[in-house]
């Protein structure tokens, strides 16, 4: 695929409006469970299970959803912790971080109902520790992860963040 097809995919699908998000973190045994997208043909990313809301289902309901179709597991949704603004036109998130705790399965990567099987951009489901984390190039991690020392330091996110919606090239 060409990374302008890619792009393109992307923003025919999730740009040019207001989407909002809901994201699982979930910690076992002191890693986190990442999954890799891919943006270009030269661009991954780096971020937790999750994905738009549905209209109609409360949050909660929409990740258990997520998780299942990008995972397979069955979580149950905990405190939530933070919103993440992303305004980077064409794309636009409010971003709702949630902690989840597993409740049933084994981690598969899975797919994105949204995009066809020939579109799929999940990549890579993995466990990582803090120093996985540390290793992936920021502009390849989303950004609440950047500054993160401890797994402790995720339960401690409260508010509201944007980050100056700051873009690394």
């Amino acid at each position: 695929m060409a990374e302008d097809n890619i792009g393109k995919k992307i923003e025919s699908k999730f740009g040019h409006r207001l989407r909002s998000r809901v994201n699982g973190v979930l910690i076992h045994e002191d890693k986190i469970l990442m999954i890799n997208h891919e943006m270009s043909e030269d661009r991954e990313f780096w971020s937790v299970p999750g994905g738009g809301m549905i209209y109609g289902q409360n949050a909660k309901k929409n990740l258990e959803r997520e998780f299942l179709e990008e995972t397979g597991l069955e979580i149950e949704v905990g405190k939530y912790l933070c919103v993440h603004e992303f305004l980077q036109p064409p794309l636009h998130a409010m971003e709702h971080f949630f902690e989840v705790k597993l409740i049933n399965g084994n981690p598969e990567l899975g797919v994105d109902p949204e995009l066809s099987s020939n579109e799929q951009i999940l990549m890579d489901l993995r466990w990582m520790s803090i120093s996985d984390l540390k290793e992936i190039p920021k502009m390849n991690l989303h950004q609440m992860f950047w500054a993160i020392n401890y797994m402790d330091d995720i339960g401690k996110w409260t508010g509201y963040f944007n980050f100056e919606n700051i873009s690394i090239k």
